[in-house]
């Protein structure tokens, strides 16, 4: 990973409510600020999920914007390791990642261009070659956007500091009315998950929920992730890969895209939420090469959507 510098700066606007702990983010050596507009007093509807052709998932936010662009000029730094430095400091300063995604994963060309950035030439999206993720940590959103070109990598951060609570989230599917007798407690995390780790390698968190197309995890307690982030805990040299798996719905590059995205969504909230250290995990994706199941039955493709524990060798 190169050398980090040339801090950012705070992230919140001085008329924003200030966070217990400011946030700021370092880019690689060489990376140059070329735009950065304050909107006061503003409505801006983040992308929160994959577009679709119902649209795109989001949450309308009132308060205090910045967007800020960088570019890297000489860099060919691939997209993907150019956010995941900026990924690892969000997730350490405290913020759940809600959502990430890359290109044809997010929803290509309509994704891209729902986006409200700075326009060009401060901020250039390579139409096949973006990568996108929205992060909270109480009243502080964040997106951040990174692409290139053949040599110059662009950086996109959009802030904002909400002064009361999120206006909903209009664009989200409704949640199913549940069936008779059914409960909203989330499917029971394996009670053995220590044991069958130890024993198989691997442990399915299955109480992690995930809709097709999607690697934004559904609403519920996550008692396998507690119970992971104990495990490693009391196990100070484990180190865990996360893998996401995806239903056989589409193609497989796309759902190879999608299924690490949720690895790497799961990684983001055991870093954030339970304080795991970072360097103890990795994120990998798998599409749809790993069934359990049968892709023939909703059942099937419901049990296929996943992420796995496989635990490394000392």
């Amino acid at each position: 990973m190169k050398a980090l510098c040339c801090a950012l700066g705070a992230l919140i606007a001085a008329t924003a409510p200030a966070l217990a702990d400011p946030l700021a983010l370092s880019l690689p050596q060489g990376a140059q600020q070329t735009d950065s507009r304050d909107t006061a007093a503003t409505d801006y509807r983040m992308l929160t999920g994959a577009w679709n052709s119902e649209g795109g998932k989001s949450v309308l936010l009132a308060g205090t914007r910045r967007d800020t662009a960088w570019q890297l000029q000489g860099d060919a730094t691939a997209t993907l390791d150019l956010l995941n430095p900026l990924r690892d400091q969000i997730s350490a300063a405290g913020y759940d990642i809600l959502y990430s995604c890359a290109t044809d994963a997010c929803g290509g060309f309509d994704f891209r261009y729902a986006l409200d950035l700075l326009p060009e030439p401060e901020m250039h999206v390579d139409l096949g070659d973006f990568r996108y993720l929205v992060a909270r940590h109480g009243g502080e959103w964040l997106a951040l956007t990174v692409s290139r070109s053949s040599q110059t990598g662009f950086v996109h951060l959009t802030t904002l500091s909400v002064g009361g609570p999120e206006i909903g989230n209009p664009d989200a599917p409704p949640r199913p009315a549940p069936k008779p007798g059914a409960s909203d407690t989330p499917p029971a995390a394996n009670p053995d998950l220590a044991q069958t780790l130890e024993t198989e390698g691997h442990v399915a968190l299955d109480d992690l929920a995930f809709e097709s197309g999607d690697a934004t995890l559904l609403a519920g307690d996550a008692a396998s992730l507690q119970a992971l982030a104990e495990y490693l805990s009391t196990h100070p040299e484990a180190r865990i890969v996360l893998v996401g798996h995806t239903d056989a719905t589409g193609a497989l590059e796309a759902n190879v895209a999608l299924s690490e995205q949720r690895a790497q969504t799961v990684m983001g909230l055991l870093v954030s939420r339970y304080r795991v250290p970072a360097p103890r995990l990795s994120a990998r994706g798998a599409g749809w090469l790993a069934p359990r199941a049968s892709n023939a039955t909703e059942a099937g493709r419901e049990s296929n959507r996943r992420v796995e524990a496989v635990l490394l060798p000392d």
